[in-house]
């Protein structure tokens, strides 16, 4: 009687071996990458792109499950996942009302995952909202040193300064500029803004007085309309001109910005190996590759001679990061972790020379210059 029930089970093991085929069928797993990619140039609104450690990063499976959710240098290298859909979602800020330097860049992608395969979301990141940039000629508040701007947006109104510098960010859609000036409103100019567009407005007032209408100027500065759709993370030249050794710590401001711009991410830098004197860019994650196995050592670290880096700050395979060799002097000084292990999760851009293999991995030699974020 039992071997006659186990003939019957026979066909329905068979059956389940030939759609599992050990795990990796079609009801198998399969492994869930994603990664900002950088394959454009930077704009002039770089300046107001927060750290990507910091952006907020979904996944989720075709059901809406949350798989991960938090920040994007958090985030594991991957996920092991069932076959099926995955939503991968990334934006830089959260953005529910117009705001002053408030630039939202995002993208979202849906990847399908095959049992036993490896699929990598590449994220480029672009301007998701809409900007408005006001100039205001020194005659305007002359002539109207009661009136308030303001720019609205459905039922919002954003006041905005007669020494305001800064961009004003809303949802893609109509937005007015409005003088208040005598009890009463009075509509200047409206326009639809596209998303990746930042508009700026040249107001004056040229023949003065105090009623709106006809003695004010509202001019669109069309060399001025940045129009952002081919704006991704980052930049993609890899030339960077010589700036000399000295190194630096502190923003794009410091004569380095057009040098920047075209710096490599660890994920592009093994696709440029044998090019020298190139930046490249991402997240100090560890040290100590001559004894770190497949991983970076990241504490308690005794060698001052190189460090890694990688595309964000919670990376540990070694496979992942670019090795960084700290010559003797002032970058050594400055980065190494025996004596500054505070730099672990810094962002940092670096000048060298790519090659093929350091420690295992890609590397960065003959280190000679650094930017700290």
């Amino acid at each position: 009687m039992r071997l006659k029930h186990l003939w019957a089970l026979l066909p329905l093991v068979a059956a389940l071996s030939a759609c599992d085929d050990f795990g990796f069928g079609s009801h198998g797993q399969g492994e869930l990458r994603w990664i900002i990619e950088s394959d454009g140039p930077a704009t002039r609104a770089s300046a107001e792109i927060p750290d990507t450690n910091d952006f907020l990063l979904r996944v989720s499976n075709a059901e809406g499950k949350v798989l991960y959710e938090g920040p994007y240098g958090n985030s594991p290298e991957s996920l092991l996942v069932d076959a099926g859909s995955y939503t991968v979602a990334i934006r830089s800020i959260e953005f529910t009302s117009p705001g002053f330097s408030r630039p939202l860049y995002g993208d979202e992608q849906v990847v399908v995952v095959k049992a036993g395969a490896v699929a990598t979301v590449r994220l480029n990141c672009t301007l998701q909202n809409a900007g408005v940039r006001l100039h205001v000629a020194s005659d305007f508040p002359t002539s109207y040193p009661d009136g308030v701007l303001y720019l609205k947006a459905g039922d919002t109104r954003l006041m905005y300064s007669y020494s305001e510098k800064r961009i004003a960010y809303f949802q893609p859609g109509p937005v007015s500029l409005l003088l208040y000036n005598e009890g009463k409103d009075e509509t200047l100019l409206s326009r639809t803004l596209d998303a990746r567009t930042i508009l700026t407005l040249n107001l004056s007032a040229p023949n003065g007085g105090q009623s709106a209408g006809s003695s004010i100027s509202v001019a669109v500065d069309t060399a001025k309309v940045w129009n952002q759709e081919s704006y991704v993370l980052g930049g993609g030249s890899g030339s960077g001109s010589s700036s000399g050794g000295s190194g630096s710590q502190g923003s794009q401001d410091d004569g380095k910005g057009s040098e920047l711009d075209g710096a490599y991410t660890v994920s592009q830098a093994p696709s440029h190996t044998g090019e020298d004197g190139v930046w490249v860019y991402g997240y100090i994650v560890g040290g100590d590759l001559s004894t770190a196995g497949t991983t970076v050592k990241t504490s308690k670290l005794t060698k001052n001679t190189h460090l890694a880096i990688a595309t964000r700050s919670s990376v540990t395979a070694k496979a992942s990061c670019v090795a960084v060799e700290l010559p003797k002097g002032k970058v050594r000084d400055a980065l190494n972790l025996v004596d500054h292990p505070d730099l672990i999760g810094s962002r940092v851009y670096l000048r060298g020379n790519l090659v093929p293999s350091y420690f295992g991995t890609t590397g960065l030699k003959a280190t000679s210059d650094y930017v700290l974020k």
